[in-house]
């Protein structure tokens, strides 16, 4: 990042405790700075450190010219700060709220202040100085320097400045503010209007556009400094939490926290130009679609949502359900979406006409906590909390077909092989059983284990199951046998953490963690593993062991994210964490039926864990659903450099001369050995059209997987669509034969490149509609124009002949007039 002048930036808020009894908070506000000519990262510097508040700082903004900045704070008065020394401004207070300050602007090009607090009040105030008025401290030369750089302790420093600052407040002159004008939200809400807190402003310099949200979701836009409304909205019934301008100032981002919402509102034609709403509670479960282009989630609100992989956004909700949602899926095809819920119902949703178009029931009420698909989509099964039954539904008529007994506890996960019709089923009675839904009634094989299964996977190859258990273990069964062939103990994998509320060590409190959730990779060398904990584990199957642990989120507002507890919450009564304090890191718990007003209601910080892993089919993805929300980790699709079987002959520039050769198969594979991949886009881009089915059937099976690969990739951010899909072409029709053999090495390639395709597919077929639609209005719009232009003409013509008719008539009348048979007379004397 390269900077014209050096940039100011707030770094921390620490906040310190005066007493055990009564709690002061005092706040140090701290700014950075760093300053670069070149385009290289420099670190930030800590270059100065203000102080004069008596509460949290909640809001700051900066001049024009970086020169100054306020403060406004909870203490209700804001604050101007100098960003360097100056002589006429050190630091100056200002008043006049009697709530705490939400939001204080500087006008552009100016001093002047805009601050608002909680209670709807807003004061403008006027500087009776200019913005280029403010003159710099000039130190005194007889003051030894080295004297200022001792070390002093934090107490002795900051009497210390504020004793520099009263002395500078004491020379010469300085700037003074004066509160022109005090206005009132009141007017904007109206009469009879209930009172409702600002929570969130945001003002816009350029335009004098002042938005600001309250906590009964109503917006108002405001021109300054006059004040005057300009539009009121209100987007929901909840706190709107922060709002932000675009730089032209056209566009205001609304959030609010309650519900998950993010818009984007265009204010001037009062348009919504993005709408997206997330789970308002925790998520529980997700699927991929086969081709890995969609993620499908459900939460405890009871709402399903499909989200795009590549945008991010989630493109449709359903609201059906009336309990929380278990588990969801998605058909073979992609086209359908299946959920259970704890409502006792299996809704089926159709993907493109965005309806519920088939429901599921048991003969008698029960709450349903898992469910699965078979690979051809003909069989729905479902796993019951209260009876301990799986039932089997048909997916065309929706009838129920059997119902499946023998569990002693509730069903806690199901899964069905991909090549055998074999189903699984775990429970808390400590079994697993296999299940042969179509040809045989019962159980067909039971692996009893030591402790209560929370989690089992299906090998992609349908040999293997992987069973989670509560002591923390992973085992592997032979599905045809029942035979056990390996274990991982995980324990100390999960890792260590210990919440507020907690009166055991961190290490004892490990004795109760476990995984929840499984699923393997595409290939099936690998599995994922999580569960009440920080930690995504990844195992190889083969070996057993830990290949790498991702830590999902370092948001200390989480509960349960340390392994040690903060000793300055420690009083002699136990930890302050125990008593019941609002905090913003905190949510309410209202009872039951009270939507606002609840003064029972109970503040909780969230547990951090992991609810659900995922895989993606094309392998180069995994998702997982989290405290902190839907996170989808991707390999990284730019290695600069990941050699293949790379010996010392082969280069960049023996590469480009075996090209310049016209040896396109020999570059092809020299080129995918070095994996550079531009250089893997330079060879083949230079290969002509023509030789692509030659090079294509040359081409060794190894290299064939990196081609697909590669085409797959490229098909997504190329412009020469049509030479890659030669290439794919010829890659499938040549070597179908061996990829279908192989199909499970492969089917993640092939997954990626369906996903590619389809995604091209989807955006040229947007593009080509538009343009279909756009010559058809141009085409009719021509015609309707030659139809317009043939009746004027034919008007023109019919005019013309009545023109014609009337001056022929004019003339049969002259010469049968009295005066042109006397003027013919005359004229024959004449002649005569």
């Amino acid at each position: 990042m390269r900077m014209a002048r050096p940039c100011y930036a707030v770094l921390s808020v620490d906040q310190y405790s005066t007493t055990t009894t009564s709690i002061g908070l005092s706040t140090i506000l701290s700014s950075v700075l760093t300053e670069s000519k070149t385009r290289e990262f420099n670190p930030f510097v800590l270059y100065r450190t203000f102080y004069g508040a008596y509460d949290e700082t909640v809001c700051l903004d900066w001049t024009t010219d970086s020169q100054a900045f306020c403060v406004g704070c909870k203490d209700m008065n804001t604050r101007v700060y100098g960003a360097q020394r100056f002589e006429n401004l050190v630091v100056y207070s200002m008043g006049g709220h009697n709530d705490g300050v939400v939001g204080a602007y500087f006008e552009d090009e100016s001093l002047d202040v805009y601050s608002l607090s909680q209670n709807g009040q807003l004061c403008v105030w006027e500087c009776d100085t200019d913005l280029d008025g403010l003159k710099p401290y000039v130190a005194d030369e007889r003051k030894d320097e080295s004297d200022m750089e001792e070390e002093e302790d934090e107490n002795t420093r900051r009497k210390k400045a504020q004793e520099e600052q009263d002395q500078e407040m004491e020379k010469g002159e300085k700037i003074l503010y004066k509160r022109l004008a005090k206005h009132n939200f009141k007017s904007a809400r109206g009469e009879g209007a209930p009172y409702a807190r600002l929570t969130s402003t945001a003002y816009h310099k350029q335009t004098h556009i002042l938005c600001s949200g309250f906590e009964d979701g109503a917006f108002f836009l405001h021109e300054m400094p006059d004040f005057n409304l300009i539009h009121s909205l209100s987007i929901s019934d909840q706190s709107i939490a922060a709002i932000s301008f675009n730089k032209p100032g056209d566009w205001i981002a609304l959030g609010c926290s309650g519900l998950g919402q993010l818009l984007v509102w265009e204010w001037q034609s009062e348009s919504y130009v993005l709408k997206q709403q997330g789970h308002f509670n925790n998520m529980n479960c997700l699927a991929y679609s086969p081709d890995g282009q969609y993620i499908a989630t459900g939460g405890d609100d009871g709402k399903v949502k499909v989200w795009n992989t590549s945008t991010g956004f989630c493109f449709v909700t359903f609201s059906d359900h009336l309990g929380g949602v278990t588990g969801v899926c998605f058909s073979q095809r992609g086209q359908v979406v299946l959920s259970s819920s704890l409502d006792g119902t299996v809704r089926a949703f159709d993907l493109n006409r965005y309806r519920n178009f088939r429901t599921f029931t048991s003969p008698r009420p029960t709450q349903f906590s898992c469910l699965t698909l078979d690979h051809s989509g003909e069989i729905v099964c479902a796993g019951a909390l209260e009876t301990f039954e799986i039932f089997v539904w048909s997916m065309q008529t929706g009838r129920l077909l059997e119902v499946l007994s023998g569990h002693e506890g509730p069903i806690s996960n199901l899964s069905f092989g991909q090549s055998h019709a074999i189903l699984a089923s775990a429970s808390w009675d400590k079994t697993v059983k296999l299940w042969d839904v179509f040809e045989s009634k019962g159980a067909r094989e039971t692996i009893t284990l030591g402790s209560d299964v929370l989690a089992l996977a299906c090998h992609p190859g349908g040999t293997e199951v992987a069973i989670a258990t509560l002591n923390a273990s992973i085992t592997f069964w032979n599905v045809q046998n029942a035979t056990q062939t390996g274990s991982i103990e995980g324990r100390h994998d999960l890792g260590y953490s210990r919440k507020d509320t907690d009166k055991i060590t961190a290490k004892k409190s490990a004795g109760g963690k476990a995984f929840h959730t499984l699923c393997y990779t595409a290939d099936g060398k690998c599995i994922l593993a999580a569960g009440k904990s920080k930690n995504v584990c990844i195992y190889s199957v083969a070996d057993q062991i830990l290949i790498k642990k991702f830590e999902i989120s370092c948001n200390l507002s989480f509960d349960g994210m340390e392994e040690y507890l903060d000793r300055r919450k420690m009083t002699e009564w136990g930890s302050l964490a125990l008593v019941d304090t609002a905090t913003e890191d905190t949510k309410a718990i209202s009872l039951p039926g009270v939507k606002k007003g609840d003064m029972s209601s109970r503040h909780w910080k969230p547990e951090v864990r992991v609810s659900c892993v995922q895989f993606s089919p094309t392998g180069r993805a995994w998702a997982a659903t989290t405290t902190e929300g839907l996170l989808i980790y991707s390999l990284d699709q730019n290695v600069v450099f990941d050699p293949f079987e790379l010996e010392i002959d082969i280069t960049p520039e023996n590469v480009r001369k075996t090209l310049h050769k016209k040896e396109y198969t020999t570059a092809l594979m020299l080129v995918f050995r070095l994996n550079e991949q531009k250089l893997i886009q330079e060879v083949v881009e230079q290969i002509p059209v023509e030789d692509v089915e030659y090079v294509s059937q040359a081409l060794p099976d190894t290299y064939v997987d990196k081609m697909l690969g590669f085409v797959a990739s490229m098909l997504e951010v190329s412009q020469h669509i049509e030479f890659y899909l030669v290439w794919g072409q010829n890659l499938l029709t040549i070597h179908g034969t061996k990829l279908k053999q192989r199909s499970q090495t492969v089917m993640s390639l092939l997954r990626s490149l369906q996903k590619s395709m389809t995604k091209r597919y989807e955006d040229l077929g947007k593009i080509c509609d538009a343009n279909k639609y756009s010559l058809q209005y141009i085409l009719a719009l021509s015609e309707t124009k030659k139809k317009r232009k043939a009746t004027e003409d034919v008007d023109a013509e019919v005019g013309d002949s009545d023109v014609d008719v009337e001056v022929g008539d004019s003339d049969v009348d002259a010469k049968n007039s009295p005066q042109h048979h006397d003027q013919d007379i005359s004229e024959q004397s004449d002649s005569s």
